[in-house]
């Protein structure tokens, strides 16, 4: 990537960069960021992060409000694309496989990489069309028997099967805020992704929907990569492996989020830690 460049076209072939070895005893990383920075016109929001994120995991960006947490986020899935002016630096592979590659399809990259909004959003469809749609379009079920167990399978592992196996015409907007956040959830499970990015997940959401979606990610991450922006420390505490720490757009350290909440080893993670800074 370079950070002065134009958008780059979608294609269908890809580069293979080579990825680092996993260190003894950790999970292999799936993400690697280096000295990534993002630009909204003349404006530097993130500088320099680099950053090696495990499979089948739950790693945690926290930091103030306005500190890149989502902008940084949003790089892996190449949402920043549609946002006018923003330009990209650096570089980002998954699996070793160079995401800004001007010969990647972007369509097939966010159906990898799948993204939780912050608000529930489901599609003006009923339950059954919110999580099809995903797989028809992508072509990954070619009969309705094939959409059937799909959709029972993506609905059972986003944990709202039982609660809506009798009524999968209804629309998917008169659920609960909770269960709109599931359903969603399980609309992203559906085009089969290995990464899930999660942009504060919770913050819609009463403390008993919000528990039932942190055992949720507990879960998930048994068979899926997946990063969750919070502003919540106590969230990130209860549900992440990793925890990165963000403050005006640099990443201020990451390591284990035990580590990280006990012992920091940085002044400003310390600071916001305690909060001092924030």
């Amino acid at each position: 990537m370079n950070a002065t460049s134009e958008p780059r076209p979608m294609a269908t072939s890809h580069r293979i960069v080579p990825s680092a070895p996993a260190s003894a005893g950790e999970r292999a990383s799936r993400i690697s960021a280096r000295d990534v920075t993002v630009h909204y016109g003349p404006k530097q929001a993130i500088f320099d992060v680099s950053i090696d994120v495990p499979e089948r995991s739950v790693t945690a960006f926290i930091g103030p409000s306005g500190c890149g947490k989502s902008t940084f986020l949003r790089c892996f899935n190449r949402m920043n694309d549609t946002i006018e002016g923003c330009r990209v630096g650096g570089t980002i592979t998954i699996d070793g496989e160079d995401i800004y590659d001007p010969s990647l399809d972007v369509v097939e990259l966010r159906a990898r990489v799948g993204m939780v909004f912050q608000k529930p959003n489901p599609f003006p469809k009923s339950i059954y069309d919110n999580i099809a749609y995903g797989p028809r379009i992508h072509g990954l079920v070619k009969s309705k028997a094939e959409t059937d167990a799909l959709v029972e399978s993506s609905l059972k592992k986003a944990g709202l099967w039982k609660e809506v196996s009798d009524r999968l015409d209804a629309p998917g907007t008169g659920l609960s805020g909770g269960q709109q956040q599931r359903l969603c959830i399980a609309r992203t499970i559906a085009t089969g992704p290995e990464v899930i990015l999660m942009d504060e997940p919770c913050s819609a959401l009463d403390p008993i929907a919000t528990a039932i979606v942190e055992d949720l990610i507990h879960e998930l991450k048994e068979q899926y990569t997946i990063i969750i922006v919070t502003h919540s420390m106590q969230q990130a505490a209860r549900v992440s492996q990793k925890t990165a720490f963000f403050h005006l757009g640099k990443l201020i350290e990451y390591g284990d989020t035990e580590q990280i909440f006990v012992n920091p080893r940085d002044k400003q993670t310390e600071a916001y830690i305690t909060g001092r800074i924030g």
